[in-house]
């Protein structure tokens, strides 16, 4: 018998049908097709048992006990799991051979493989790798199965994955919830390896907009006229010009207007360079989840979570590939998939999806086909199954709808255009106007939209200049000074938040840090982000305050109590880096976790030694000082210290 474990029951279903078996059958929690049976998890059906399940004395929190680091790591079967659990160990008991069938990342890895550990297996175990669950590609992934070995870095990085947020959330969690305490705060003050990063990046941008203050500069900007046009120009303000700030913006309106008072008296100039460069952009990527995440909540406000779900909606309905996946690209071998693609999108939509799958050329393979960027996964397009769009629910509809616009833009040719600098000297002063000529519009012509105007530019970057010569005289035609006043940086939204996370080398303190983390997938991964956001929302961390994060006391107050090292992303980033490491086979899981033990080790020791700023209301111990709490016994409730059992201070009730 050949056992498929899947991760989930729609997954498993998805197998079944695509199994050669004439006769199929439901059994209890597995489907039974011939000689194949395939069974499922729901996701993780073990979980790592808490501190106490390791010794009772955790039932009680005590910096002393800190830190909590297993030597022998203890899993245990999730209580709403028991039934399907017993069934993974029967049916892995009477295989012959067992396919590894969890989703194509490292989570999906470890939740198969932890199972098949747990039971104690020996049997050959197979891997099936499904990015999508259209018949073809079942199929084709069935043919194509791989030993289970050769993931075991996948499954190593999972695991120290795991067990990093298990260290960090146990004891630092504990940690500052009792030096919180000690001060006379209530509640839990949780921290976690990716969460508490995430927090303080909405935090530090919130106190960045309170104390931002607006500055007012000016720019001249003078329109030159030429026998074939007019020439829009902005005037290029010497390094010794008075009023500048340290930026190079000047803040001197007076100097402005007398600049432009120059000018309409000179009333001439002459062009001094006109420089042309023929330029390109090749067709953008295909998504990847996190880029779907960013684009889908720019254009339709929709949260990171709701593009999770809606995709994975899509995917079991076999529309789209894999959606949790990091990457942009796609195999080789799939390209012979497009001729189909390409004639189900020609069916969607109106007649402007009709006109651009026609123009789209089959021959043109853009630099999306790579072989050597594809690791578990592949970008996530449109399956061979024909879809109808108007059909689906709304998310899910202009979701797959912007999947199959960036697949469309790769059968279109490379945007082309002219880049023009055009440089006018008069009365010793230079002014440059920039432009661009649309020479081959390409791939760019699917994202035009009508009744669309363009992004104001100071430079004019998008005008049509016309054409010119070094040497040609102009005349001044037109002049004005704009004025513009700095703006504080945006709130983050949901979306704008997990690009944050993605590319967290932007946040880092350490400076020497960012170059190493440049090839860094972020903290968090595809699948994690959205919940965290999420999590940091539904426990009273952020706010919603129309579509932006705004942080809450509770969050303030969270980043009184942490050091730098846990709130700023160093750490956690190069965690993440290392994990990556782990997946390559470059960095062992037991170097990993010595790192993480010593620097948990540091972070603990400065945290007994930190001066926090006790609460208003707090009672004092007569004894040491500190905070109290109120206790019982079996004469009553009494006010004892928290800094117990080192100190037994105690006070009555209505002593305070």
């Amino acid at each position: 018998m050949r056992l498929f474990i899947a991760e989930k029951p729609s997954l498993a279903r998805a197998i079944a049908e695509n199994l050669p078996a004439a006769e199929k059958r439901n059994g209890t929690g597995a489907i039974i097709c011939g000689d194949d049976v395939v069974t499922w998890c729901y996701g993780h059906i073990l979980e790592q048992v808490p501190p106490d399940e390791y010794d009772a004395k955790y039932k009680h929190w005590h910096m002393e006990d800190l830190p909590i680091i297993p030597r022998d790591w203890k899993l245990k079967i999730k209580s709403s799991a028991v039934a399907q659990f017993n069934v993974i160990r029967k049916l892995t008991e009477q295989a012959a051979v067992i396919v590894n069938a969890g989703d194509p990342d490292r989570e999906g890895q470890l939740l198969v493989d932890e199972v098949l550990l747990f039971v104690g297996n020996k049997k050959k175990v197979w891997r099936l790798l499904l990015n999508a669950l259209d018949e073809k590609s079942i199929k084709y992934a069935m043919e194509h199965l791989q030993e289970n070995e050769k993931f075991t870095g996948l499954y190593n990085s999972a695991l120290a994955r795991s067990r990093a947020d298990w260290l960090v959330g146990m004891n630092l969690t504990r940690c500052y919830t009792i030096r919180s305490r000690e001060a006379g705060y209530d509640g839990v003050v949780n921290v976690g390896r990716v969460q508490t990063p995430t927090m303080a990046l909405v935090v530090r941008r919130e106190d960045e907009i309170l104390n931002f203050k607006p500055t007012t500069h000016y720019k001249v900007q003078i329109t030159w006229q030429h026998k074939n046009g007019t020439v829009p120009t902005i005037w290029q303000m010497p390094d010794i010009t008075k009023g500048l700030d340290t930026e190079g913006r000047l803040l001197d309106k007076k100097i402005a207007e007398t600049l432009l008072a120059r000018m309409q008296a000179v009333a001439k100039g002459t062009i001094t360079a006109v420089e042309k460069k023929k330029k390109q952009e090749p067709q953008r990527l295909p998504y990847s989840l996190s880029a779907l995440q960013i684009d889908a909540g720019k254009r339709y406000g929709y949260s990171p979570q709701q593009v999770l779900d809606a995709m994975q909606s899509l995917y079991e309905k076999k529309l789209t590939s894999y959606p949790r996946s990091d990457c942009e690209y796609l195999p080789e071998n799939q390209f012979k998939d497009a001729a189909t693609i390409l004639a189900n999108l020609s069916t969607i939509g109106n007649g402007a999806w009709r006109r651009l799958t026609a123009k789209a050329d089959k021959n043109i393979k853009s630099r999306a086909w790579n072989d050597k960027k594809i690791t578990a996964h592949h970008a996530i397009v449109p399956t061979t199954i024909k879809a109808a769009p108007d059909r689906l629910p709304e998310t899910e509809k202009n979701l797959y709808m912007m999947t199959a616009a960036a697949y469309l833009a790769q059968f279109f040719p490379i945007h082309i255009y002219m880049a023009t600098k055009i440089t006018v000297e008069a009365d010793g002063e230079i002014f440059v106007g920039t432009g661009k000529t649309i020479i081959e519009e390409g791939w760019k012509e699917i994202y035009r939209r009508p009744n669309t105007k363009a992004a104001d530019n100071d430079d004019a970057a998008s005008a049509e200049l016309p054409p010119v010569k070094k040497g040609d005289g102009v005349i001044y035609f037109d002049g004005a000074i704009k004025e513009n006043v700095t703006k504080p940086p945006k709130r983050f939204t949901p979306a704008s938040l997990v690009e944050a996370m993605k590319k967290i080398g932007n946040f880092v303190r350490d400076e020497n840090l960012k170059k190493d983390l440049q090839e860094c997938a972020g903290i968090g991964t595809e699948a994690t982000r959205a919940g965290i956001i999420e999590k940091l929302q539904t426990t009273g961390f952020f706010a919603l305050a129309k579509k932006y994060l705004v942080p809450t006391e509770k969050a303030r107050r969270a980043m009184t109590l942490l050091p730098d090292d846990i709130t700023y992303p160093d750490i956690t980033a190069l965690w993440e880096k290392q994990l990556d490491e782990i997946a390559a086979g470059k960095l062992p899981l037991a170097k990993f976790f010595d790192r993480q033990a010593q620097s948990i080790a540091t972070i603990l020791t400065a945290a007994q030694n930190i001066s926090l700023q006790p609460a208003e209301d707090a009672v004092r111990c007569p004894n040491c000082g500190k905070a109290m709490k109120k206790r019982r016994s079996v004469h009553g409730e009494f006010w004892g210290c928290s800094a117990y059992p080192k100190c037994r201070g105690t006070r009555k009730i209505d002593d305070r």
